[in-house]
């Protein structure tokens, strides 16, 4: 087993090197198949450690690879730790990275810079198995940090266009905030419990704090001039670990950068900002359950955060008209259901969503890359419609994607999509928890799932449906992805149909305990799951009620009344303009950070540098030189009587000093 998890975590980066370092030397074709093909073998022995850690007896693995810290106490060794979490997250990053990668072929066929394209896909997914298979939170700090460089070179792949150069680097400095709160948190964990490895923490963690424990006691950190006791500095350090996650997974005030990103290509999105990188949060979050179960206060923090990502986000996208950036305010709002379960304890309801998830948001943006495959690259969905019967392949996969992230299913029965099963079981479990906010986020999370209906079907029917909206050349020349782009998609959907019911009672139900075998943090008895089992009928059915609301609205209005939106669009222009511009949040930033940096930048430029330090220092010294040598440099006329005037001058001086000085 040892060297099959090896496998799984280097065959991407042999591929990484193989086409970074060769690609020039054996071609775009080589570098393709052979990326993709070391991407199917790990494939195959992710699903494999999958049946045997988590559905098996095997318990949890750890493989050592090699020493790499030592100096003093501060022992950090690189090492795999695979349990229940990890065969998850290794089933949800190797199968989306082989179908991105195998769809990519397809997509990409005409881009000359193919090698590096596939060299940097295969280095994000090296990146992220190096971040979920972290033994310690050094080692799961350095994938943190791998998946922030390789989304940075994807995102801006296609360099000459300023706007993908503008996305990357915005994505890579916004990260930097989140990943600064990360590093300290770090920092605040290894001075409580001395030590980074995950398993020395969690053991720790049992003990460190007693039961009657209220916040009082001598302080043990001081933090930004804060002298912290031991219960907050651990509410602290978790909400800087948290703060690094709302950077990776675009939460609510760290969010700014996942709709740029949409800039890269397609395929990009769907490995990156749909199922993977972005999930990266949830998974920290999770892992680091045993510490955030101790802090109630950091919990909250999570929920009200992930809450307000879920409506924030599901508020842009009811107007948006680029086709992926609705997809991508949509991966935003379920990113922020996934945070509301953690942060209410439901940790498998957590997991769970994020592993459905994965199915059907990348379906849905490889869906979207065949579309615009199909129209020449138009994005704008206010120019397509009437698509349905030319690519109806893709229709109805993007269908099979909307009914999943809607949440199409019959409460009470075992009749559902994926999404139904994971995105209503967080909605019930937040019902039922007893969190101080839990009402707060139960009542924003089904108005999300709301509006997630609503901008989902406008979606399908803005795109598909309808008289055609391209221009007659356009429409002329659409037809329908070839079959290395549509194989992909319809092994997505079948996770998109199916995910749900094959293994809800695995992450959230009768299995739990088995399943997990404590990779994560279970309250006693399972509480969470037998309250989540007996919530009253009417929130069972609360998320089904919104779904068919949105529908019926995005169906009236898109299909039955065309008009209708143009019209509240026009009455309504104030808040039109309010969720079309994002909450305005892109100016507030930018005039609060982007503009004060430039212009303390620029004074420290003109009047620090140049006028301070060039102006007293270098220059300064320089301009006096060329002063005095322009003073004598006057002095040397040529003219041969000058010359004589002067030696006059000092004859009479010379004669004068002795004649001075003999009489004294």
């Amino acid at each position: 087993m040892d060297t099959i998890i090896k496998a799984i975590v280097f065959l991407p980066l042999i591929g990484f090197l193989i086409a970074g370092l060769l690609g020039t030397q054996i071609g775009a074709k080589a570098s393709e198949y052979v990326t993709s093909g070391l991407m199917l073998i790990a494939l195959a022995l992710s699903w494999l450690v999958f049946f045997d850690v988590a559905l098996g007896e095997e318990e949890m693995i750890r493989v050592s690879v090699l020493r790499w810290i030592q100096s003093g106490s501060f022992d950090v060794e690189w090492a795999f730790r695979v349990d229940t979490l990890t065969a998850v997250m290794f089933v949800v990053v190797n199968t989306v990275s082989t179908l991105v990668h195998i769809y990519s072929i397809g997509y990409m066929h005409h881009d000359p810079h193919r090698p590096r394209f596939f060299g940097y896909l295969s280095l994000f997914t090296f990146a992220m198995l190096m971040l979920v298979t972290a033994d310690n939170l050094l080692q799961m700090f350095f994938g943190w940090e791998g998946v922030g460089l390789a989304s940075y070179l994807l995102i801006g792949f296609w360099y000459k266009k300023p706007s993908a150069n503008a996305a990357a680097i915005k994505a890579f400095i916004v990260n930097r905030v989140g990943d600064f709160g990360f590093a300290l948190g770090i920092f605040a964990i290894f001075v409580l419990f001395g030590s980074v490895n995950l398993e020395t923490i969690f053991a720790a963690a049992e003990t460190y704090l007693p039961a009657e424990a209220a916040g009082a006691g001598e302080a043990v950190i001081n933090l930004f001039g804060m002298q912290l006791d031991k219960a907050d500095a651990l509410t602290a350090a978790c909400v800087l670990l948290f703060m690094g996650a709302m950077g990776k997974s675009a939460q609510f005030l760290l969010h700014t950068w996942l709709p740029d990103a949409m800039e890269g290509p397609t395929p990009v999105s769907a490995l990156i900002h749909a199922a993977t990188m972005v999930t990266a949060g949830v998974f920290l979050v999770a892992r680091m359950s045993p510490l955030f179960e101790l802090s109630p206060d950091a919990l909250t923090v999570v929920t009200i955060i992930g809450a307000i990502t879920a409506f924030f986000a599901a508020t842009v996208g009811l107007v948006q008209n680029d086709i992926k950036r609705v997809i991508a305010y949509s991966t935003c709002s379920q990113l922020g259901y996934m945070f509301v379960a953690l942060g209410v304890g439901a940790y498998g309801a957590a997991i769970f969503h994020l592993f459905t998830h994965a199915f059907f948001k990348a379906l849905l943006f490889l869906g979207a890359g065949s579309v615009i495959h199909a129209v020449d690259g138009e994005q704008d969905m206010r120019h397509m419609g009437g698509l349905r019967t030319h690519i109806p392949v893709t229709y109805w996969m993007m269908f099979i994607g909307t009914i999943a992230l809607t949440g199409v299913g019959i409460p009470g029965t075992l009749f559902g999509t994926a999404g139904f099963f994971s995105k209503d079981a967080i909605i019930e479990s937040t019902f039922a928890s007893h969190s101080v906010v839990s009402g707060f986020a139960f009542i924003l999370l089904v108005v999300a799932a709301l509006f997630t209906s609503f901008y989902s079907w406008r979606l399908t029917f803005m795109t598909f449906h309808g008289r055609p909206r391209a221009s007659a050349d356009v429409m002329h020349h659409v037809h329908e992805s070839p079959q290395i782009m549509l194989v992909p998609l319809y092994i997505l959907a079948i996770g998109a149909l199916v995910a749900g019911f094959l293994f809800h009672d695995f992450f959230f139900g009768h299995h739990y305990a088995e399943f997990w075998q404590g990779a994560l943090f279970t309250l006693p008895e399972n509480e969470i799951l037998e309250e989540y089992h007996h919530v009253p009928l009417w929130v069972k059915w609360s998320p089904f009620v919104a779904m068919a609301l949105g529908l019926l609205t995005a169906w009236y209005m898109y299909i039955r009344s065309p008009e209708t939106p143009k019209y509240l669009a026009a009455q309504h222009r104030g808040l039109y303009q309010f969720l079309l511009n994002k909450w305005y949040f892109d100016e507030l930033y930018d005039f609060l950070f982007v503009r004060t940096a430039k212009r303390l930048g620029t004074f420290l430029w003109k009047q620090g540098d140049g006028r301070v330090i060039d102006g007293f220092g270098p220059n300064g010294v320089a301009a006096r030189v060329l002063d005095v040598t322009d003073r004598v440099v006057r002095l040397q006329t040529g003219y041969l009587y000058h010359y004589a005037f002067a030696m006059l001058i000092g004859i009479a001086a010379l004669v004068t000093w002795m004649m001075l000085g003999s009489s004294l």
